[in-house]
């Protein structure tokens, strides 16, 4: 690929090295050379060159989006599950008579890879309007080989068939099957035996996920999948402290987990853990509000200790049914308390480090991908105060218009 500018632009780089707000520079060009930004330049020093250029009409642009917690392949509605829990009955219930997560494995196990496609994809599309270039897409409505590996191919598919960087997650223990009711233990053994070993050799994913909660599966539960993934050398991460306090947090970080989310319950000693661990506190306001929860996670404790802090849809199914990251962004402002800039470092920096690609994406510097999205705004906070307008002019992905 040859190499191309995209020039006069106003740049929220979010590169810890700027000082400024959101990393701001004013009238600056970024010069990338396959797929590669190569140089972040002054606009006054661009001078003579035989690139390529884009003149970018002085517009803001930003990192690209990162939804770094999706469960976007599934198959079946739970609009009625929906509807109960805004009747007055809670998800636990929900969960105890069949409803939940294993509604969605039934129907999940039923469609073919080729209608988990369209469904998925059509999902996908609405995070790509908003200018999300990378996403993060988790299995675990499967519950058996056969069903984990077909949704870990077609969120594979996705990332071959659009112009978006895919981080696949096995979340194979996310809840007991029903053919193993009674039995977790034992279908923790078939996760950590077959499902795991078996997908991993596929290549169909990148990291480990768990549903460790008291609707989900006990910590001791959850450290035997952890140990079997971190024995293959795979990363790991997990739905924790969403609501109780299982200590969940401090088993992710001891083993080093690339991110702990939820967290509603998180504790002082959980948040010290991640702090000590380097482990990115997820924050899934989604959740909370369609679950219409009261305990919020301790936003002043993780910014105390230094917590890297992202932001992600959650979108699924049952408990935050939206695929829009800009509302997730202002829920997480509104909701839990952090500032614009620090919603908007958690989709683009810290979101990045939640799937182990800091060092790649997530930032306007030299060496990132380019992946940037364009927008018709003079700053970054109006995505975050007006969720209903979206202002992409334009999605970058590895350097193309997108």
């Amino acid at each position: 690929m040859s190499e191309i500018i995209w020039r006069n632009a106003r740049l929220a780089t979010f590169s810890p090295g700027n000082p400024q707000p959101y990393g701001m520079l004013d009238r600056h060009a970024i010069a990338v050379r396959d797929g590669v930004i190569n140089a972040v330049i002054p606009e006054a020093d661009l001078g003579d060159t035989a690139a390529q250029q884009v003149d970018l009409g002085g517009r803001l642009v930003t990192p690209g989006l990162i939804d770094c917690h999706t469960h976007l392949v599934f198959a079946g509605s739970r609009a009625q599950e929906g509807e109960q829990r805004l009747n007055g009955v809670s998800y636990q219930q929900i969960s105890a008579a069949g409803g939940g997560i294993n509604a969605t494995v039934q129907a999940t196990r039923r469609a073919s890879e080729e209608t988990l496609l369209g469904l998925a994809q059509a999902r996908l599309d609405r995070l790509m309007r908003e200018g999300v270039t990378t996403v993060e897409i988790k299995s675990g409505y499967g519950l058996d080989l056969a069903s984990e590996g077909k949704m870990l191919r077609v969120a594979r598919r996705l990332g071959e068939r659009n112009r978006i960087d895919v981080s696949p997650t096995l979340l194979a223990a996310h809840a007991v099957p029903g053919e193993y009711r009674d039995r977790a233990d034992d279908y923790i053994e078939l996760v950590c035996s077959e499902i795991l070993p078996a997908l991993w050799e596929e290549g169909l994913f990148e990291a480990v996920d768990a549903f460790c909660e008291n609707v989900g599966f006990t910590p001791a539960q959850t450290g035997r999948v952890f140990s079997a993934a971190a024995a293959l050398g795979i990363p790991v991460k997990g739905h924790v402290e969403q609501l109780s306090p299982l200590g969940g947090a401090e088993l992710v970080s001891r083993y080093r987990g690339r991110s702990a989310d939820h967290i509603e319950y998180l504790t002082r000693q959980g948040a010290q853990a991640m702090a000590d661990s380097g482990t990115v506190a997820v924050l899934l306001p989604g959740a909370f509000y369609f679950l219409n929860e009261s305990q919020k996670p301790p936003v002043d404790e993780l910014r105390r200790l230094g917590v890297p802090m992202a932001v992600s849809t959650d979108f699924n199914p049952g408990t935050s049914p939206f695929a829009s990251l800009h509302l997730a962004m202002n829920m997480a402002c509104v909701k839990f308390g952090l500032t614009p800039e620090e919603a908007w470092t958690g989709v683009t920096r810290h979101a990045a480090r939640a799937l182990g690609r800091h060092d790649s994406h997530g930032q306007i510097a030299p060496g990132f991908v380019a992946n940037l999205a364009v927008w018709d705004a003079e700053h970054p906070v109006e995505m975050i105060y007006e969720p209903g307008r979206n202002p992409l002019y334009r999605r970058i992905w590895r350097g193309e218009a997108a």
